[in-house]
């Protein structure tokens, strides 16, 4: 049985959602900036140019795991590459605030199909015995663009330079769509009873069932996760932390980036719930410190201690998810999974700033820490008490 990891397919992939994740993260810390001085926008439409972006990655995550399924999962990526060039290019000819939301909308259906694509070529790629690490490593192409990203994006937004941007992303996409084409990939052989089972417009042909309950707790995860998006700039301003703050992401990335591969071996090797668990209670761990942070040092702690706990529990959860899900079904398991994450993601703002007024930001972090200790019963009963013994359990 073929072991290899870093296989000619695994790499194209990965480096492939570096690209696609690099034009995401260039646009989505300046587009709100963009439209109220393009278009004089205010601060709520602003905001939906931004978040818009995530209702049509939905929208293409939906259909990417069908699609995948039905006409092959390079036309399917290719479809999504295109669909990513192309919208970058409408953002030059953009000229009215609905015209801009329509193309954020389309944009993100595109970067969704693309995205939901390349993660399950990797997964189709990988021996199932090492998901957890093959998958760590894969969503490192996230955590580095990451990193790069929003920095390129506010250097060039400060100086006025939105031109220079949608070329960056549009160039990014170029070079994804560049890449596709060295892909040799080998769609699974299905059976007349897996090809009836895609069939049709049920819910089971968009989502996987399976998958469900592990991305609804990975989903509260990133719920209380995305208040570090959303409001870390007020707090840190708040509290008198603006310098510690400015290198939060920083360390936060770097953590990701050394804890991904280590914690993924670790699942491979001693199975799920002996990483899942101590992530949980890491991750909450930081939440309940970072309402309490008061110094520099106390929030860099945190980005340690939510870097661990974030970047483990999202490719770790992912791992789980395709583990657990039939070979035809890989692309649902992905689309489904990231649905749900990304569904937290967009919800935890919202709700989180009606309590801002009154529990404070302080009072978020702790309430989104207390959440995330409840996560630990909540695993146990949607997977924990089912998980199986490290690679001894193949549905295939």
């Amino acid at each position: 049985m073929d072991t290899r990891l870093f296989s000619k397919n695994f790499l194209l992939a990965t480096l492939i959602n570096f690209f696609i994740a690099l034009g995401y993260y260039l646009l989505i810390v300046t587009i709100a900036f963009y439209a109220m001085n393009r278009f004089g926008s205010s601060p709520g439409e602003a905001g939906l140019a931004a978040s818009i972006f995530v209702i049509g990655t939905l929208f293409g995550r939906l259909f990417a795991g069908k699609w995948g399924s039905s006409i092959g999962l390079k036309r399917t990526l290719a479809l999504g590459l295109a669909a990513n060039l192309w919208m970058s290019g409408f953002y030059f000819f953009c000229d009215t605030i609905p015209t801009l939301l329509l193309v954020r909308f389309l944009h993100g259906a595109g970067f969704g199909i693309a995205s939901n694509t390349s993660a399950t070529i990797v997964v189709n790629d990988l021996p199932t015995s090492r998901y957890g690490e093959g998958l760590g490593y894969f969503m490192l192409s996230v955590t580095v663009a990451m990193a790069i990203g929003p920095y390129i994006g506010i250097l060039l937004g400060n100086h006025g330079h939105f031109t220079l941007i949608f070329v960056a992303s549009a160039a990014a996409c170029v070079l994804s769509l560049f890449i596709a084409l060295f892909l040799h990939v080998k769609d699974p052989v299905l059976n007349t009873d897996q090809i009836n089972d895609m069939k049709g417009f049920g819910l089971r042909t968009f989502l996987e069932f399976r998958a469900i309950p592990i991305a609804i707790v990975c989903a509260i995860i990133f719920l209380c996760y995305s208040t570090i998006l959303s409001f870390i700039t007020p707090f840190s301003q708040e509290a008198d932390l603006v310098n510690a703050a400015s290198f939060f992401f920083l360390v936060y990335a770097a953590v990701v980036f050394v804890a991904r591969p280590f914690m993924g071996r670790l699942f491979d090797l001693r199975g799920e719930n002996i990483v899942f668990y101590p992530a949980i209670l890491i991750f909450a761990g930081g939440m309940v410190l970072l309402s309490q942070a008061s110094h520099g040092y106390s929030l860099l702690a945190t980005s340690v201690l939510l870097g661990i706990g974030t970047g483990t529990i999202q490719s770790v959860g992912q791992a789980i998810a395709v583990k657990i899900t039939p070979s035809h079904r890989l692309g649902l398991a992905n689309s489904t999974y990231f649905i749900f994450v990304d569904i937290g993601v967009g919800l935890g703002p919202f709700l989180f700033g009606l309590i801002v007024p009154f529990a404070g930001y302080r009072g978020i972090y702790l309430y989104a820490g207390v959440i995330s200790f409840a996560c630990v019963f909540l695993y146990y009963l949607a997977h924990g008490r089912y998980a199986s013994p490290p690679n001894k359990k193949e549905i295939r």
